[in-house]
């Protein structure tokens, strides 16, 4: 294995090791990329609200990025349960999925609502073992 294949692979390693610690938790999600805005230099318009975990450092040096799925319109900010984590295998930025508090959805209802922005990406969901 080459030098840099080893880096990417501990860089992959630590978004999921750090992505994973949140499954299950409450957390705020600050928006940054609201329902139905565009993406400021591609041309994606975001079909969930999308943005991160204030306080976390991910590898690449941004915060941790989140889905807030569930909810029908934009919003800016938002609590809720971690229940899901979207794991790259082809990039090493995992996401977190988070929902309002006492929802439940299913594998497929993430697939279809995040699938505009990770149709690019070769993903699996990792859920928290019960």
């Amino acid at each position: 294995m080459s030098v840099s294949a080893i880096i990417t692979n501990m860089a992959e390693n630590l978004s999921l090791n750090l992505a994973k610690k949140f499954l299950g938790a409450e957390v705020e999600v600050v928006v940054d990329r609201p329902l139905g805005s565009r993406h400021p230099q591609h041309d994606l318009v975001y079909q969930s609200n999308y943005g991160y975990v204030p306080g976390t450092k991910a590898p690449d040096g941004e915060e941790l990025d989140a889905y807030y799925l569930g909810v029908s319109g934009p919003i800016a900010r938002a609590r809720g349960k971690c229940i899901a984590v979207i794991h790259r295998l082809d990039d090493n930025d995992d996401k977190l999925v988070v929902v309002p508090p006492g929802m439940e959805i299913s594998n497929e209802e993430i697939w279809l609502q995040t699938n505009y922005q990770e149709k690019f990406f070769q993903s699996e969901i990792i859920r928290q073992l019960k």
